[in-house]
């Protein structure tokens, strides 16, 4: 979904740990047809995957409800507004001096002359 919302863009890299889907052949056929280069966390290194570890820290203590979704639907909706929207848009960051990284990256892409 990120793929398609950023209108397709070149040069991109995922970066997960190195789970079972992310190293079987099917996932990693997908981001080959795609053009995604993949980078995978040094195993029992947490510190390569803390900024993602962070992302999932905050969901989870700021956002899901405490007994769950009564369904996978509500779950996906819900959580896929928190990431594209709250998230994304509105949240303060303390790395970003309290902007959200959309906002960030925006401000970023008008001063390089990227559009």
């Amino acid at each position: 979904r990120a793929y398609e919302q950023r209108g397709r863009p070149s040069g991109l890299m995922f970066h997960s740990d190195q789970g079972c889907q992310y190293s079987a052949k099917r996932f990693q056929q997908r981001l080959w047809r795609y053009r995604i280069k993949q980078s995978m966390s040094r195993r029992g290194n947490c510190w390569d995957n803390a900024p993602m570890e962070r992302l999932f820290r905050s969901l989870k203590t700021e956002w899901v409800p405490s007994l769950g979704y009564s369904n996978y639907q509500d779950a996906e909706k819900d959580i896929s507004y928190y990431l594209m929207n709250y998230y994304n848009w509105h949240r303060p960051h303390s790395y970003n001096q309290m902007v959200a990284p959309a906002v960030a990256e925006e401000k970023l892409n008008s001063l390089s002359g990227i559009s």
